[in-house]
């Protein structure tokens, strides 16, 4: 835990740099794929992710290392022909985790988060799941650990590979040339992306394209058929942690619903979107059609609210890097506690970016708990040995954004009309 925290500590200013210049390219080019409040979402949604990560919060049914000890034949040494393989097989193994993820309805439930955004940025990049409490697909590295690639090699290998998957979200990149045959790159991206039916569950690879080819889930960028993003049955909400669970949310009660004692068992392994027959008449969701007519969601925010919203992301980053730069000090169970201040934290912020008038409940509630940790451990986890004025600094700060959330629920968001924006039609 305690090594994954300092090597996002070391990651996260690089991702906020790229981002920044992406914006910055991208109104310098009259051409901004980047709203602020879609971005404020998608960070707060890797924060989310990475703050799981570090906790530990993920079981692991059969573990690499264990593999190892069993099947290798081999025993390698930690150099580059280990770190070269493990590269290959953790693709291929992406492949076949990223695939399955689209194609199986309680898989979808830990991706969807990924292509909730309605965007298509490098911020859109950092839209990981909470909701993958569970690895089953370690069976995949079994090529790795046939060779006895340490378990070392792939526990460094695999955050390498997907921070390599940043950069290709992005719509200013256009097609790379012979690049384009080797690896995965925006073009190909994009497609994975969209929810046009020519492009809908096509290239799943996630560092070399031509998994794809050889499993026949390549797709090209068309020139006639522009990437429409998101999913189709639209999140709706800018909060990552209820995203999370919305597909297994319907699912659940899908399954209470059917009659067919048949179809309550297998709704989970069906192919992703499958309801029981009729359901779509009977308890309808929302569902886009015509991916060139409807309306991305968002509301018509005032800049005071969509600049708070920057500014409480930005704050919560400095909570999160304090907590992965100390978590040996802060030690257990304690991690737990300020994991959990954080999840609310989130929720609250991104209730408020909702316009949701619980989000005075949520922000009085992440109050509340910030009040017992300082009065419980008499500072905030050890801060007052470095910075003394800790304690009134945090208090202050959460005593000022709860007023102004509830200024924003009860004075601002009756001036301005909730309502859909940026629409499709002019595509």
């Amino acid at each position: 835990m305690e090594e994954y925290g300092k090597i996002l500590i070391i990651a996260t200013p690089i991702f906020l740099v790229l981002i920044i210049i992406e914006k910055l390219y991208g109104i310098y080019k009259k051409d901004d794929t980047a709203p602020l409040i879609d971005s404020v979402s998608s960070i707060s949604s890797g924060i989310t992710n990475s703050v799981k990560d570090v906790l530990g919060l993920s079981l692991t049914f059969i573990s690499y290392e264990w593999m190892v000890s069993k099947i290798a034949i081999f025993h390698l040494e930690a150099n580059i022909a280990a770190y070269c393989i493990a590269f290959f097989v953790i693709d291929f193994y992406g492949y076949w985790s990223h695939r399955w993820a689209h194609q199986i309805n309680l898989f979808w439930n830990k991706h969807a988060i990924h292509h909730s955004s309605e965007e298509f940025n490098l911020a859109c990049a950092l839209r990981q799941p909470i909701a993958s409490l569970a690895n089953l697909f370690t069976f995949l590295l079994v090529p790795a650990a046939l060779l006895g690639v340490p378990a070392a090699v792939i526990a460094i290998t695999l955050p390498l590979h997907l921070f390599l998957q940043f950069w290709y979200h992005t719509k200013h990149i256009k097609k790379m040339g012979f690049l384009e045959y080797i690896l995965v790159t925006p073009s190909h991206h994009r497609v994975h992306h969209a929810i046009n039916p020519e492009y809908l569950d096509k290239n799943h690879s996630q560092i070399f394209i031509f998994w794809d080819k050889l499993f026949g889930t390549f797709q090209a960028e068309l020139e006639d058929v522009p990437p429409v993003f998101g999913i189709t049955r639209p999140a709706q909400t800018w909060n990552p942690i209820r995203i999370n669970f919305q597909h297994l949310t319907l699912l659940i009660k899908d399954a209470w619903r059917a009659d067919n004692w048949k179809d309550k068992f297998t709704i989970w392994f069906r192919p992703t979107g499958w309801r029981p027959e009729n359901f779509e008449e009977k308890y309808p969701v929302n569902k886009i059609e015509n991916v060139f007519d409807f309306d991305k969601y968002g509301t018509q925010n005032s800049q005071k609210l969509v600049y708070w919203s920057v500014t409480q992301v930005l704050i919560t980053l400095l909570f999160v890097t304090y907590l992965f730069d100390n978590i040996a000090k802060i030690g257990l169970p304690n991690i737990f506690v300020y994991g959990f201040f954080i999840l609310v934290t989130i929720y609250s912020y991104s209730e408020l970016m909702d316009k949701s008038k619980y989000a005075v409940f949520w922000e009085g509630f992440r109050f509340s708990i910030a009040i017992g940790i300082i009065t419980y451990y008499g500072d905030w986890f050890g801060l007052n040995h470095a910075f003394s004025a800790s304690n009134y600094i945090i208090l202050g700060y959460l005593s000022i954004s709860f007023l102004i959330t509830i200024y924003f629920v009860t004075i601002d968001f009756k001036t301005i009309p909730n309502q859909p924006i940026n629409s499709l039609n002019r595509l």
